[in-house]
């Protein structure tokens, strides 16, 4: 009785192990090749499955994302004989796990060193200075040449991204001189120009600056020749309001005889003042007719008049 009930716990417990061996979780963005005897026999996608006990087995495991794979760095010859190092990194995906499992051994050492080859016959075509302006075509050519070959492998090349492009030493130090020359001929452009727009700006300023002197001398003129006529015609206007008074007063009551005491007057005190101020003197031939010279000078007025 004893040795019937170990039996059945033994068969129970082998039993239960065969079941849980052969339940099989599948991961979302996983594929599980399962062969039956050694032989492929179906993939598994992800969920629940159930394999036959001591027939089935999981042979390989694989994830449907998208993997990246380092190309290490590796010595490239341009077309121009420059060496230079150049390192990237390839983005693969598995589409197909069976082609992945049995149509090669490692699909990702496979693309690595088909991206590490392909990379050296693209830089192989282009001189230094285009591998660094043609990074995008270099790129594309890569992916082109690893995803053809990787089709067999059930394996998709998503994209090729390099990574850096180190030229030898002596090349760098030509190109910083090169990039230091072509920073100084701009420098010395940009003075250039800036003495070319300051020369404009300067004899622009000095032709505005004349234009507004002429403008001013041609005002200043205009104001003193509107000035000295506005004199002449006031000079003028005074003039004939005195004259046109002298004779008003000359027509007038007594007018003469006032006349004829002012032109006295003057005459004696031009003598006087003439005698104070010069040592020569010039005397009228008959100085004692002042009444004569009076009369001739009042004949004048009268005649005027």
């Amino acid at each position: 009785m004893d040795s019937l009930m170990i039996f059945t716990l033994s068969l129970a417990g082998l039993v239960l192990v065969l079941v849980l061996t052969s339940v099989t979780v599948v991961p979302q963005q996983s594929a599980f090749l399962v062969e039956r005897l050694g032989k492929y026999s179906r993939t598994l996608e992800a969920g629940f499955h159930i394999l036959v006990p001591l027939l089935d087995r999981v042979a390989y495991k694989f994830s449907l994302k998208e993997e990246v794979g380092d190309t290490p760095s590796q010595p490239c010859i341009t077309k121009d004989n420059v060496t230079v190092h150049v390192d990237g990194l390839v983005y693969i995906k598995v589409n197909d796990p069976r082609l992945a499992a049995y149509g090669i051994s490692s699909y990702r050492m496979a693309a690595t060193q088909l991206a590490q080859t392909s990379l050296r016959s693209a830089i192989g075509k282009i001189t230094l200075d285009k591998t660094f302006e043609e990074r995008e075509l270099i790129n594309a050519e890569v992916v082109k040449a690893v995803d053809e070959a990787a089709q067999a492998w059930g394996v998709k090349v998503m994209r090729f991204e390099i990574k850096d492009i180190v030229p030898p030493e002596s090349v760098k130090q030509a190109m910083e001189a090169q990039m230091t020359a072509e920073r100084e001929k701009r420098a010395q452009i940009a003075l250039a120009e800036g003495q070319k727009q300051s020369a404009i700006n300067i004899s622009e300023g000095q032709k505005q600056q004349a234009i507004n002197l002429s403008e001013g001398e041609k005002m200043r003129q205009i104001n003193e020749a509107e000035g000295r006529a506005k004199q002449i015609e006031l000079v003028a206007a005074a003039t004939a309001n005195g004259l046109k008074q002298v004779s008003e007063a000359l027509n007038a009551e007594g007018g003469l005889t006032a006349a004829n005491l002012r032109v006295a007057e003057q005459y004696v005190d031009a003598f006087a003042k003439l005698a104070r101020e010069s040592t020569t003197m010039l005397i009228p031939q008959n100085t004692a007719d002042v009444a004569g010279m009076i009369a001739t000078a009042m004949q004048t007025i009268k005649k005027t008049s």
